[in-house]
């Protein structure tokens, strides 16, 4: 029986997807989907019923496990920063060789688009001026509470949530392109609870997944709804209610089903990035031809503000201050929000970040969405605050009012104001749309077995989600409006939040493998010369300035991969099985991967352990010929280098030139090296 076999690489090609749909999990789908349709069921035939069970439950939530939300959000903060700024932001969210793909201006404008939403709008004067009126710890309506008042916001919607979002997209990079498993949640628990994930405790991981995220996108979709519902009114005479908010939630489902059936997601995509600028557009007017001086110095002031209250806020659970109602309605609705959209923005993060070091993933998610939440709060939030200090009663009023009447009545104060309310509403309604389609799409997603990481789930499960949305919000509209949708939130946030918990486990079991491994095979090839063939003058200088001037075309490097690096391979592998390793050798041809968008041959030794195998694979890949002193070395533009491969990706040198022995050496300083890492797990 020969160990070697003639294959292609493992990983399919991004270029080249399976043919088909993923194949769905059953289990994943149909407890999620029963769930929703159970409860959604529930509260329409029952809504008075409903909303009593609703609020008790928040109520025995937020006195039982309002702690944990609070100590939780703090805990991953601290995490995800300890990440980034330890030895542990060196490892990127990819192979050891992969680049970013996006441009470092791209990936910064899709972070930054991943902040706005129509409930930042909504937020940035309901809260302030609530805040303002009814703080949870000091006298309302005073010049202490105007500061606390939108500093209150910034904390909500500030870096706590983003890192609850890091953890996430981290994670599922890491296990994704790292590590080679699927882009799903039960994959960041494979260090904790190993093959299990792949039955019924993975099952569970990924249900908690979508019932959090279901709840949390109805949550939006809500709000927004109702929002909307009051623009619309302002502009066409709609009459607010149920039966309007029914309408636009059937709006957003059918673009979803649009977008999933007819491919035009490439068209949402643009709108939403214009939808970006129109929203700055709509900040910058207000600014502008605002109070600017007022609004630009509570801008520095709330930075200062939050930055000083921070630590002491992040901890506060106001066990003697008797906020409970506050806290259910506030802090903690909002950090079980976070957690419900965390799998949701995670996917996201995560698909946009591959190549990166977790350090760059970590300071642009914390800083660059935050950027835009402080200048969007802080420019809206002041500006009603200052209206509402001069006295404006009825605005006060109004803007305590769920239903977003304050913010459309702060854009009348400003020129051109039915240009900007119908702005308003527009940015407004893309951003609903937009949530409700990529909303579906990740359920699907976490309901499917996805077979790489850029392939998405069935169209037909996209429409199945955005329906499931759609009857959920509108159930939960009806018990009780958005109070309800809180409580809800508060509730569903609960099982997944546990899951967090076991992620930041296998996350950090997995980094510090990981980092062993690099530390185990550090300085491996510096020696290579050193050991050379046995002899002392075969590998001269000379010599070596002879290869590393030789630029061989893809003929030369197949045939020197063939009559060299193959036999030395094969050799190796002998040698191991005659000492009982598992070991064989395989060739084949690698698929276009990100990096390199030509596949190439390749030879590889791997050994047969069931956790962290042996890989040392050689291939061709092609490069540009480097040019010295202004000229080209040779004749052709494109030459190809056989370059080592090991389980952690590329390792950025060529052995082409080598002899068998010194293949052989190298393969064995890196077998060496990773004996050394298995003695350290």
């Amino acid at each position: 029986m020969t160990a070697k076999t003639e294959q292609a690489a493992p990983a399919p090609s991004p270029a080249e997807k399976p043919p088909g749909s993923p194949p769905v999990r059953l289990p994943v789908f149909v407890a999620s989907l029963v769930g929703v349709v159970v409860f959604a069921t529930w509260a329409i035939l029952m809504p008075d019923r409903v909303y009593e069970t609703i609020f008790s439950w928040t109520e025995w939530v937020g006195a039982t496990f309002g702690w944990f939300y609070i100590l939780l959000g703090t805990a991953i903060l601290v995490f995800v920063l300890f990440l980034g700024f330890s030895r542990y932001g060196t490892l990127r969210l990819g192979p050891a060789h992969s680049r970013p793909e996006f441009s470092t201006f791209a990936w910064a404008s899709m972070l930054f688009a991943a902040g706005i939403g129509t409930d930042v709008m909504f937020f940035s004067v309901v809260e302030p001026v609530t805040q303002y009126i009814s703080p949870p710890l000091i006298e309302g309506e005073t010049v202490q509470a105007a500061r606390e008042a939108t500093v209150w916001t910034l904390f909500h919607y500030g870096i706590t949530g983003w890192g609850m979002y890091a953890l996430m997209g981290m994670a599922l990079a890491f296990f994704a392109y790292r590590l080679n498993l699927p882009l799903a949640v039960r994959s960041a628990l494979a260090p904790v609870f190993g093959r299990r994930i792949d039955g019924p405790l993975g099952h569970a991981v990924d249900t908690a997944a979508v019932l959090g995220t279901i709840f949390g996108v109805a949550t939006s979709l809500g709000i927004g709804v109702v929002f909307l519902n009051f623009g619309l009114g302002e502009l066409f005479g709609i009459q607010q209610g149920l039966a309007a908010q029914i309408g636009l939630i059937v709006l957003a489902i059918t673009m979803a089903a649009i977008s999933a059936t007819t491919g035009v997601d490439k068209g949402i995509r643009f709108l939403s990035q214009l939808n970006v600028l129109l929203a700055l557009g709509l900040a910058a007017w207000v600014l502008v031809t605002g109070r600017t001086q007022l609004l630009i110095e509570g801008v520095v002031m709330n930075v200062g503000d939050f930055v000083a209250r921070f630590p002491s806020m992040t901890m506060d659970t106001m066990a003697y201050d008797g906020a409970n109602e506050w806290m259910n309605l506030w802090t903690l609705f909002f950090w079980a929000w976070w957690v419900a959209w965390a799998s949701f923005v995670g996917m996201f993060l995560a698909r946009i970040s591959r190549g990166r070091t977790i350090r760059q993933f970590v300071a642009g998610t914390m800083v660059i969405p935050f950027a835009y939440i402080v200048m969007w709060v802080s420019i809206f939030g002041n500006a009603a605050l200052a209206r509402v200090r001069d006295g404006d009663a009825d605005f006060a009023a109004a803007a305590q009012e769920y239903d977003g009447r304050g913010f459309f009545m702060l854009l009348q104060d400003y020129p051109a104001a039915g240009l900007l309310v119908l702005l308003a509403t527009a940015v407004g309604l893309l951003f609903y749309v937009t949530s409700a389609d990529s909303g579906a799409l990740v359920m699907g997603n976490l309901c499917s077995q996805l077979r790489e990481v850029q392939e998405d789930c069935a169209p037909w499960l996209r429409i199945v989600w955005a329906a499931a949305t759609g009857l959920l919000t509108i159930a939960v509209l009806a018990v009780g409006g958005i109070y309800a949708l809180q409580y809800a939130t508060v509730i569903m946030g609960l099982p997944f939040a546990v899951v967090l918990v076991l992620v930041m486990w296998g996350l950090f079991t997995a980094l510090r493998t990981e980092l062993r491994r690099v530390d185990a095979g550090n300085g491996t090839h510096a020696v290579l010369y050193a050991v050379g063939d046995g002899t002392a003058d075969r590998e001269t200088w000379k010599a070596r300035v002879a290869r590393a001037t030789n630029f061989v075309d893809t003929e030369d490097a197949e045939a020197y991969l063939e009559s060299v690096v193959d036999p030395a391979l094969t050799e190796v592998a002998e040698e191991l099985r005659s000492r009982g390793v598992r070991a064989e050798t395989s060739s084949g041809t690698a698929p276009p991967d990100d990096q390199d968008n030509e596949g190439g041959r390749f030879v590889e030794l791997r050994t047969g352990e069931d956790e962290h195998p042996f890989l040392y694979r050689v291939k061709i890949s092609q490069h540009p010929v480097p040019t010295y002193g202004g000229r080209m070395i040779g004749n052709r533009d494109r030459y190809a280098r056989l370059e080592v491969h090991l389980a952690d990706g590329g390792q950025d040198y060529d052995v082409m030139g080598f002899t068998r022995a010194q293949v052989i050496h190298d393969c064995l300083d890196a077998y060496e090296a990773h004996l050394d890492f298995l003695r350290t797990v």
